[in-house]
Order: structure tokens, then sequence, then C-alpha cells
């Protein structure tokens, strides 16, 4: 026998609670993917291009590091899964943020 709670409220479900569809979730994270790739791209190159143009060491070695360690990085937050997203929240009728009923609306001849 299952015993219903008359108190407890039942659950609202809204479609802002539906997750993004998992094709828009893959493109944004392909998106993220190659813009981090294309940085690396732009950091190995520069770098070659920096130590043949005579600068600064440190400079060399940071963009050095910087393409060895954007692929790791990048296929750590691509293959992350997806991401979360913040659910609807309905608010009490009386609570002081709730915004009263306006009147008359001439402009839709209410």
């Amino acid at each position: 026998m299952v015993k219903v709670n008359p108190r407890r409220r039942p659950e609202v479900y809204t479609v802002t609670d539906a997750p993004r569809p998992m094709s828009e979730d893959i493109g944004h994270r392909q998106r993220r993917y190659l813009l981090s790739m294309g940085i690396r791209t732009v950091c190995f190159v520069g770098a070659v291009v920096s130590a043949m143009a005579g600068a600064p060491l440190w400079l060399v070695g940071l963009l050095i590091v910087g393409a060895l360690f954007l692929p790791y990085i990048s296929v750590v937050f691509a293959n992350g899964g997806r991401e979360p997203v913040p659910t609807a929240r309905f608010q009490e009728p009386g609570s002081r943020e709730h915004k009263p009923v306006s009147g008359q609306r001439p402009e839709i001849g209410s």
C-alpha cells in the first residue's frame, strides 16, 4: 500500500528544465576545442618565429609551454561531459519579488 502525503506539493516540470539537445552540446564543445587548438597553433608558430627573430628566452619558453599543455587542457574540457544547466524556480505568490497583476490594458482591449 502506498501512502500519499497530503502536505507534499506535486513537482512541477517545465520546459526550461529540459537540458540542451545533445547536438547543441557537442557543437559547443567542438567549437571550444577548435578555438583552443587555434591558440595552440598560434603559440607554436609564435615560438618558432620569435626564436628565429631573437626574442627573449622567457617569451619563447612561455609560448612553448602553451603549445605543449593546451592540447591536454583542451581534451579534458572537451571530454568533460555536459555542462550543468540551472533549473527554473517558481516563486511563491506572496513573495516580495512577485509582481502584482496590472489593471486594464487598453492597447489589447481588455
